[in-house]
């Protein structure tokens, strides 16, 4: 009898499996699409590149904010998961931390436009304002800590300034192709490390 228990159950197993998969992929796609045409993109636009129906995806988000909002959060969960990764794989703890600040600033060339999209609903907004900082923060001071512990860099750097810094270099890229703000972020964190004694 427990054999067959298990057996039933792991079709539905199987099948959330794949739904949560399915969905992750339309986030991704979605994010692309938001990146490179606004937030504003046609549906049909996101479903194309998720290779899925557009049903599909109404049936996943009814409405364009629910959309824009599991992306933010899809895209939070994909940084703060990034760098636990990145520090058992990279060659030293300041070399995770720059990857991961690479990735953030991706994340927040995205989340510009996302936010832009969001400030009709402010208490939404808000709320994910709120996650992003709950979820990031301590990933960012896990890479600064390991960082300050191997003498990578100076141990007094806080998290939430760094996170705020890189964030206020990523203003102004969209609108000035001049600018790149990966010029300034890789000075920034160059800026991290400890001084040479006089």
């Amino acid at each position: 009898m427990p054999t067959q228990n298990a057996e039933a159950k792991e079709p539905g197993r199987g099948k959330r499996a794949d739904a949560r998969r399915n969905q992750e992929t339309l986030l991704a796609a979605a994010a692309e699409v938001f990146v490179a045409s606004g937030v504003d993109a046609p549906i049909r636009q996101i479903a194309a590149a998720a290779g899925v129906g557009m049903g599909t995806i109404y049936r996943h988000f009814p409405t364009r904010a629910e959309l824009v909002t599991a992306v933010y959060r899809h895209q939070i969960e994909a940084c703060a998961e990034a760098g636990p990764r990145l520090l058992n794989e990279a060659r030293s703890p300041f070399e995770a931390l720059c990857q991961w600040i690479d990735l953030f600033a991706d994340f927040l060339v995205t989340k510009h436009g996302l936010a832009d999209a969001l400030q009709s609903d402010s208490e939404r907004f808000a709320t994910l304002h709120t996650y992003f900082l709950d979820r990031l923060e301590p990933v960012c001071r896990q890479l600064l800590d390991a960082a300050a512990t191997a003498g990578d860099i100076q141990p007094d750097i806080r998290a939430y300034e760094l996170m705020r810094g890189v964030g206020n270099l990523c203003i102004g890229r969209d609108t000035d192709p001049r600018y790149d703000p990966r010029r300034l972020i890789a000075l920034l964190l160059q800026g991290l490390r400890p001084t040479a004694p006089a």
